[in-house]
């Protein structure tokens, strides 16, 4: 009844109590999470859920219809199936993330914004909740594959040690995702700091042009009543042109050294 459990195992009067979390998305590619509870014996498999909805249609075709070995054989084997499609609907959840981690990529390298931040951390702290989701799950379903339970055959011990090698699966695609994301923060940061040197440099080369017009226009401001070039008929047009000059020949200098 108490849904905030973390994945375990447990055997309580020669039936075994297994809590797994099932994990979705919805509509807005967000996980969604649900306990369910499962409770074994050699012939009989009792699941809760929390509300309805769940990843198991696959496995209910298969027993209306008697595909496979999934009426042929004991509880033990039923409770393969389900927690074999919980995980492997862990891997649609991954993919999800992972499309959206190539979208967040992509804008990383071209407009970074505060909302791509946002995203990456949400990100993040999806794979910390899928982390200890799955960590003690491959706990729980290595201790189903290997332990001396009787309400699991060695027949079906087998299929067991299969939905183990998934959980690793998911567990080192879950670790990739984590380095992948931490290097997307890694990359905002370079990304945001080249940005604001591309600011500054424009800045610095504007700045740097007006330095010496300013130079010019300062002299030429000053207040001396004996100035020769203040009766010149063509002075206001000279200092234009050194002013214009001066420009341009910087200008011409920074593409030079490939600084515009």
């Amino acid at each position: 009844m108490h849904t905030g459990q973390r994945p375990k195992l447990e055997e309580v009067e020669g039936m075994l109590f297994i809590v797994v979390k099932m994990l979705s998305l919805n509509d807005r590619q967000e996980i969604i999470a649900e306990q369910l509870s499962l409770i074994l014996s050699p012939d009989l498999v009792i699941s809760f859920q929390e509300q309805v909805g769940d990843v198991f249609e696959g496995v209910r075709e298969r027993i209306r219809h008697g595909k496979g070995r999934i009426r042929k054989m004991g509880g033990d084997y039923l409770c393969y199936a389900l927690l074999d499609a919980i995980i492997d609907n862990y891997f649609v959840v991954l993919e999800g993330i992972g499309e959206k981690i190539e979208i967040l990529e992509e804008e990383l390298v071209t407009d970074p914004t505060p909302k791509t931040l946002h995203e990456i951390h949400k990100l993040r702290g999806d794979m910390i909740f899928l982390r200890r989701s799955v960590w003690p799950l491959r706990e729980v379903i290595s201790e189903l594959s290997r332990g001396d339970f009787t309400q699991i055959s060695e027949e079906a011990r087998i299929f067991y040690r299969d939905v183990c090698d998934h959980t690793i699966q998911v567990m080192d695609t879950v670790e990739t995702c984590r380095d992948i994301i931490s290097g997307m923060l890694d990359m905002y940061l370079s990304s945001i700091s080249n940005k604001m040197n591309e600011v500054m440099k424009v800045l610095t080369i504007i700045a740097t042009i007006f330095i010496p017009i300013t130079f010019v226009a300062g002299v030429y401001g000053m207040n001396f009543k004996f100035m020769p070039e203040l009766e010149w008929q063509w002075g206001y047009l000279a200092v234009w042109a050194v002013i214009i000059s001066v420009a341009a020949a910087m200008l011409f200098y920074f593409k030079k050294k490939n600084w515009l």
